[in-house]
C-alpha cells in the first residue's frame, strides 16, 4: 500500500520546473507548448501508469505536481500559476463558484466532449450541474473519479447496519470514546463535525449554530484514540483492533484495505441526516478543467480526451493506491476492465445506495470561522 493519501504533502518533484515558468522568461519558455503540458492535480493523474501513455502518444513533455487541497490548487492559479499549468483537477464546486467567475478556467467544445456524457453513470451526464457555469451555456469540466466519503468501520466490532442507522452519532456516544480515530483531512472533518452538531455544513449558521460544532469538535477531538493524516496508519489501527472505527474516510480510504483482502473494513454512507433532503453523508466528485493559461498547451483538450479512453479510465481508477469508481464505468467497455476483487474493494455492491443517501460537496460559507475553532479543538487534544 501506498505511503500518501488525498490530502498527503506529497509533491512530484517534476513539476518544480515547471514552477520555474513563472519567472521573468515566462513568455519566451512558453512560445511553443506543442509538446508540453503541466498538469495541476489530486494523485492519481500524476501517476506514470496514466501518463506515460500519454507520453509515448504525444511525444510530449507531461509534468504534473498533486496538491494538498482544492483552496491551495487554486490559490496557485490566484498567484500567478495561471501562466504555469494547463490543466486542474479539483473536486466538484470550484470550478463553477469560483475559477470560473475568477476567470481561472476556459470553457471546453461543447461539440467535442458533451458526447461522452451518454457514457457517464447517473447523475453525472449531462445534466449534471457542477460541469457547467451557473448559466448551464458553458461547459466548464469533465467528472470522473467519485466517491461517497464519510467514515470507516471495522464491521466485526460495528455492523454496517449498526453504523448506517446511526450515522455521526456514533462518534457523539460518550461510551465510544477511545474507540475512534480522527483522520485528519481538516476541511471535511469540519464538514462531518457539522453533521455530528445536527447541522447542514453547506448553509450559513447562526451563532448558536456555530457553538453546537464547536462542542462538538472539542468533544470529538478529546474522545479520539488516534489522529493521523495518514490512511494506511488508520486502516491498520482498525484491522489490529486499536479503533472500531473512523473519520473521514470512504470507498477512497477504505479500498486499499479491502483490496489486500480485509474486506471487514468498510466505508458507511449514513441513511439520514441533516443535510438537504434528510440525507446523512457527501460524495465529493473530480472535475478536470482547462486552465486560463494565456500561453497554454493545445495538449489540454488532447489529454482531457485521452482520460475518457476505458483503458485509461481503469488506469485513474486503480492508481497509486487509493481507488474508487469513475462515472465512465456505465460503459460495458470500461466496467468490462474491473476485476471482481476490485470491484469489492471500491464497494460496488453498496455504490447506489449509498449515492442515494448524500449530496455533492460544496462549499461552507462559514469555512473560515468553523477552521479557527476546529484547530483550538485539535491543539487542544
Amino acid at each position: 500500500m501506498m505511503q500518501f493519501d488525498r490530502r498527503s504533502l506529497l509533491r512530484y518533484t517534476a513539476a518544480a520546473g515547471a514552477l520555474g515558468l513563472a519567472g521573468p522568461m515566462a513568455g519566451t519558455a512558453f512560445a511553443a507548448r506543442e509538446k508540453e503540458l503541466n498538469i495541476l492535480c489530486w494523485e492519481g493523474y500524476n501517476s506514470d501508469e496514466v501518463l506515460d501513455p500519454f507520453r509515448r502518444k504525444t511525444s510530449a513533455s507531461v509534468k504534473a505536481e498533486s496538491g494538498t487541497s482544492d483552496p491551495d490548487m487554486i490559490n496557485k492559479l490566484r498567484a500567478g500559476e495561471v501562466n504555469v499549468w494547463d490543466v486542474i483537477n479539483l473536486n466538484q464546486p470550484w470550478a463553477r463558484d469560483q475559477m470560473w467567475p475568477e476567470g481561472l478556467i476556459k470553457p471546453l467544445p461543447q461539440e467535442r466532449f458533451e458526447p461522452y456524457f451518454a457514457n457517464m453513470m447517473a447523475p453525472y451526464g449531462k445534466e449534471y450541474p457542477w460541469c457547467y457555469s451557473p448559466d448551464g451555456k458553458e461547459l466548464l469540466g469533465m467528472v470522473q473519479r467519485f466517491g461517497p466519503f464519510n467514515f470507516v468501520v471495522n464491521t466485526d466490532k460495528v455492523s454496517r447496519a449498526t453504523a448506517e442507522d446511526e450515522g455521526f452519532n456514533l462518534f457523539n456516544e460518550a461510551s465510544n470514546a477511545g474507540r475512534y480515530g480522527i483522520l485528519t483531512y481538516d476541511n471535511w472533518n469540519i464538514y462531518h463535525m457539522c453533521i455530528g452538531a445536527g447541522l447542514d455544513p453547506f448553509v450559513k449558521h447562526s451563532e448558536a449554530e456555530i457553538a453546537a460544532f464547536e462542542k462538538v469538535a472539542r468533544a470529538w477531538f478529546k474522545g479520539a484514540k488516534l489522529l493521523t493524516d495518514d490512511l494506511v496508519a488508520m486502516n491498520l489501527a482498525l484491522i489490529n483492533g486499536e479503533i472500531d472505527f473512523y473519520l473521514t474516510g470512504g470507498t477512497y480510504t477504505a479500498s486499499p484495505a479491502r483490496l489486500d483482502g480485509a474486506t471487514n473494513i468498510r466505508g458507511i454512507t449514513p441513511k439520514k441526516g441533516p443535510l438537504a433532503g434528510g440525507k446523512g453523508g457527501i460524495t465529493w466528485v473530480e472535475i478536470t478543467s482547462v486552465v486560463n493559461n494565456p500561453n497554454g498547451s493545445p495538449l489540454a483538450l488532447d489529454f482531457l480526451e485521452y482520460v475518457q479512453d476505458p483503458e485509461v479510465c481503469h488506469a485513474v481508477a486503480f492508481a497509486e493506491g487509493t481507488y474508487n469508481p469513475v462515472t465512465q464505468m456505465a460503459n460495458p467497455q470500461v466496467f468490462e476492465k474491473f476485476s471482481s476483487e476490485e470491484l469489492d474493494a471500491i464497494q460496488w455492491d453498496s455504490l447506489e445506495e449509498e449515492l442515494s443517501n448524500t449530496v455533492d460537496y460544496q462549499i461552507n460559507p462559514d469555512y473560515d470561522v468553523m477552521d479557527k475553532i476546529y484547530n483550538a479543538a485539535k491543539r487542544e487534544a
